[in-house]
């Protein structure tokens, strides 16, 4: 199984990024799909999470406003726009793929993940 993130890289605080995962129909199709980011030091933590049929969403409150989390079904893509980012919004970003049709916070939930990609947000 291949999940293939991208669209990371460097930004102004207050600025926006669009990352975009794409993974196999087989795998994905009916299937609830999640970002997760990862700082230095820090745990991973949720950020969030969409169904299988894009017909509901979860947000970390962190994020809540300010990014969208998105699927194209045709595509088996996921994309998280992130908005008025911030220094603190600053980690490796990856996308996952949930057990069930639902995304859920908790990564044990997920069992296919993509390599990171990269977010910094300089103040």
């Amino acid at each position: 199984v291949q999940l293939q993130a991208s669209g990371g890289g460097l930004v102004q605080a207050g600025g926006s990024l669009k990352l975009s995962c794409t993974a196999s129909k087989r795998t994905s199709s009916n299937n609830g799909m999640g970002w997760f980011r990862q700082a230095p030091g820090k745990e991973r933590e949720f950020v969030a999470a969409i169904s299988w049929n894009g017909g509901s969403s979860l947000y970390a409150d962190s994020v809540k406003g300010r990014f969208t989390i998105s699927r194209d079904y045709a595509s088996s893509t996921v994309s998280l726009e992130m908005n008025s980012l911030k220094p603190e919004d600053t980690a490796v970003y990856f996308c996952a793929v949930a057990r069930s049709a639902y995304g859920s916070v908790s990564p044990e939930l997920y069992n296919y993940w993509g390599r990171g990609t990269q977010v910094t947000v300089s103040s």
